[in-house]
């Protein structure tokens, strides 16, 4: 926190303008345990945020795109990510957070292949993962959510 609490500081000296150009801060506190691919604590430069609702393997169509591929229907799960952030003036630099629905949780490293494409894996957003035993399409293996806070301009 003191970490965060000087950059703050220093930023309100060169004033507001650099307060609300500030990248997120990406916390991993001691006394948490050494995160796998994700942070502890993201800490949002002011701006608006940005809700995502979950996203599936679809294309444009609503039709199903990679089969009962996991690889398959992650990149496609981020690219359709990557479409709503962009319509929404964001990107997944700005992306603080992802909840992640999988059914099958030893496809973790698909998962994590498609998603490093996408985000800055030295600093990934905070995230949580779930294994569930279906989602609302049964031939959907993910679905994923995302939470980005755009800087003001």
């Amino acid at each position: 926190m003191r970490k965060l609490a000087r950059r703050l500081a220093a930023l309100a000296l060169l004033g507001p303008a650099a307060l609300l150009a500030a990248p997120a801060d990406h916390l991993n506190p001691p006394g948490l345990a050494a995160p796998a691919g994700y942070s502890h604590v993201v800490v949002a430069p002011a701006g608006r945020t940005v809700y995502v609702a979950g996203q599936m393997a679809t294309d444009a169509s609503g039709r199903l795109v990679g089969g009962a591929d996991f690889g398959a229907q992650a990149e496609q799960v981020f690219a359709n990510l990557k479409t709503a952030l962009d319509a929404a003036g964001a990107s997944f630099g700005q992306v603080a957070r992802l909840d992640m629905y999988v059914t099958d949780i030893t496809q973790l490293k698909a998962l994590r292949a498609a998603r490093d494409k996408y985000i800055d894996a030295k600093h990934p957003p905070a995230s949580t993962l779930v294994e569930v035993r279906r989602l609302v399409r049964p031939d959907a293996l993910l679905e994923i959510g995302a939470v980005a806070v755009v800087p003001e301009r």
